[in-house]
């Protein structure tokens, strides 16, 4: 029995392998993030690539929201085919192969290691979080606490990296930056290799691989003739493609299959009156999910923005790289992590419950960017903001993401069919896709609008949304069905 095993830190030995994988994905997937709109950004003569600030938001909004969108085929793939486990290597592979794409200074292995890096997360980050759930029995109260310790490797990872990769790719230079990502994720797979025993694979029946690989193929052909398509009609002059024209398309696919995945599940599916009870307070947790990444995830790109152009990057007399203040958010989950995880362990049924958590998390978002919006106020010409304001912003993002993220996971485990977890871990990080995608897009709108104004309706629309939530809490519980 799962619950039995207390060999880490009164967790299963498997939490501990998780744990390390998932700390160096995240050491490279946060290095390269918080260098990612800076580069392109930069001037050619400095190395970057001199795109506008519209066109650098338009990718790196593509780009992040791909990488989360693709782990609900990820999730498929492995619940279908792979098994979690084999998921998870080949992702890690993947990965580490797009991160040595970015560390050559060329364009072209600039867009194809973008690909796939997404690739290679859609496979990793559904099942290894799915991994962790299976480690433990129905029932087993250190259920929360488990992922609130996966979360801190998540966050030692995110810490570490916009220092190291920070410093290096804006000091020393952009490729090594990149090039320190690869190797984390190198340093992830090697983990993963020999720790995976530690645990048995989700596997999937012989029949439904069959099945489901017939599938997969027709789907990639598919996908490989609308490409040719669009390529042929761009040939001709047909269509213009650009980052931003792609952008947008991207946005209406990633609201089609949002639309269509709940539609399907809840309206199609073959479940019972309690199973489509839970599929329903999945769907109103991914919403709100929506919101506190779309808020959230502008740690890098309007926040790398602000650190970057209108912030006193100096702090006891050292002077550092805008990037590198990256580290703060997810050090602050370091520090904070065992704490709530205290909490929640020791409050057991009488804590919050997963809904009023939620509200907590949009609160201190949507707070934090009150916070920011006072800080624009201060800027005059010549003038920069402390870095105190962008500390003190990211310390409520931390407290916030503490409120709903690893306890949105864990949510998912537990509401989802037994049949579907990877698919519907695939559909929680839907939710950080679309964040993702519109944090993105409103760094294509800094310069559009007074600064101040843009981060006053960042947040009141976290602050909106919590209030919202909460009178939703009771008739959610009750759907839950016991599930708290």
């Amino acid at each position: 029995m799962a619950n039995q095993d207390t060999q880490f830190f009164g967790h299963p030995r498997g939490l501990a392998t998780l744990f390390f994988t998932e700390m160096w994905e995240r050491f490279s997937y946060y290095g390269m993030r918080a260098l990612l709109i800076l580069f392109m950004v930069a001037p050619v003569a400095s190395g970057g690539l001199g795109f506008d600030k519209t066109k650098a938001g338009a990718i790196y909004g593509l780009y992040t929201g791909t990488v989360y969108l693709a782990c609900l085929p990820g999730g498929w793939i492995a619940d279908r085919i792979l098994g979690a486990k084999k998921a998870v290597l080949m992702g890690g592979v993947l990965i580490a192969l797009g991160h040595v794409c970015l560390a050559l200074p060329l364009l072209n292995t600039f867009y194809f290691g973008l690909l796939l890096i997404v690739c290679g997360t859609g496979l990793l980050k559904p099942n290894v979080s799915a991994l962790v759930g299976s480690l433990y029995d129905k029932g087993d109260i250190r259920r929360d606490s488990g992922f609130s310790i996966f979360y801190m490797g998540i966050n030692t990872g995110a810490t570490i990296a916009p220092i190291i990769c920070g410093y290096v790719g804006q000091r020393v230079n952009w490729h090594y930056g990149f090039g320190l990502a690869a190797l984390g994720m190198m340093a992830g797979v090697i983990q993963f290799w020999f720790g995976s025993k530690q645990f048995s694979e989700i596997k999937p029946s012989e029949t439904v691989v069959t099945e489901s690989t017939a599938t997969l193929r027709k789907w990639l052909v598919a996908a490989l003739g609308l490409v040719c398509i669009a390529g042929a009609l761009h040939i001709f002059g047909m269509i213009e493609i650009t980052a931003i024209s792609i952008s947008n398309t991207f946005g209406v696919l990633l609201v089609i299959t949002v639309v269509a995945s709940f539609g399907g599940l809840l309206f199609f599916g073959d479940w019972t009156r309690e199973e489509r009870q839970r599929l329903g307070v999945i769907l109103v947790l991914f919403l709100a999910a929506c919101i506190f990444w779309s808020s959230f995830e502008q740690a890098g790109s309007t926040l790398n923005l602000f650190a970057q152009e209108h912030t006193a990057t100096q702090l006891l007399g050292i002077d550092f790289p805008a990037s590198a203040l990256q580290f703060v958010q997810p050090g602050a989950l370091i520090l904070l992590a065992p704490l709530l995880a205290g909490i929640w362990l020791k409050l057991g049924n009488s804590g919050p419950t997963t809904p009023m958590k939620f509200v907590m998390g949009l609160a201190f978002v949507g707070l934090s960017f009150f916070l920011m919006a006072a800080a624009a106020k201060t800027l005059a010409p010549g003038v920069k903001a402390s870095v105190i304001w962008l500390i003190g912003c990211y310390v409520l993002h931390a407290v916030g993401e503490l409120c709903l993220s690893p306890v949105g996971l864990s949510a998912m485990t537990k509401l989802a069919p037994r049949n579907l977890v990877g698919l519907m871990m695939g559909l929680w990080f839907m939710a950080t896709s679309v964040g993702n995608f519109i944090s993105g897009r409103l760094a294509g709108a800094y310069d559009g609008m007074p600064i101040a104004q843009l981060f006053t309706i960042v947040g009141m629309v976290g602050i909106g949304s919590a209030i919202f939530m909460l009178f939703l809490t009771r008739p959610i519980v009750k759907m839950m069905g016991g599930v708290r």
